[in-house]
């Protein structure tokens, strides 16, 4: 007896709504300025210097780039010439942030995902995509989570083949 059965595909029918962060990934150099380049033997910032190496930078190189400011020495930079940095840079960059590339990256995520209406995932059974080619930090899904627990039906972790439950409404 030849009996074929239908192979069904139950994760095609199964309504879970794929979230790849990765998606919201902004294009754009990601740079590191550090200002320990422009202090006096490498500890001491001097006003007048620091403000005619700012006036003399092309800073137009920083076009569509994102930038982490941060200074590499130990010393004591005042808080005002990061800000002049800023000001500098906001023409040209992308984005700005005090800190490392992994605290860029997180900013910068955070914004994109500030973005998401959330609305669209209401009553949704929503799978975050776990892998990818993009690195996302630990700190875009934990915020996703956060987000999506306020609207989804429920939220799983993996592929739609493969998930780890997180979070279900209660009803």
């Amino acid at each position: 007896m030849d009996i074929q059965k239908e192979i069904i595909n139950k994760v095609a029918g199964s309504n879970l709504i794929t979230f790849d962060l990765a998606d919201l990934y902004p294009k754009g150099e990601r740079v590191l300025y550090d200002i320990k380049e422009h202090l006096f033997q490498g500890l001491v910032l001097r006003e007048k210097d620091f403000r005619e190496m700012i006036k003399n930078e092309d800073w137009s190189k920083y076009r569509d780039q994102y930038v982490a400011i941060i200074c590499s020495s130990d010393a004591i930079v005042p808080t005002w010439a990061y800000m002049l940095l800023a000001c500098k840079l906001s023409p040209y960059a992308k984005g700005v942030v005090f800190g490392s590339l992994e605290t860029l990256e997180t900013v910068v995520f955070d914004r994109a995902l500030a973005q998401v209406d959330l609305e669209q995932y209401r009553d949704q059974r929503i799978v975050v995509k776990g892998c990818g080619d993009v690195p996302v930090p630990v700190s875009s899904f934990v915020e996703l989570t956060f987000k999506l627990t306020t609207v989804a039906k429920s939220v799983m972790y993996g592929e739609p083949c493969s998930t780890v439950p997180i979070y279900k409404r209660k009803v």
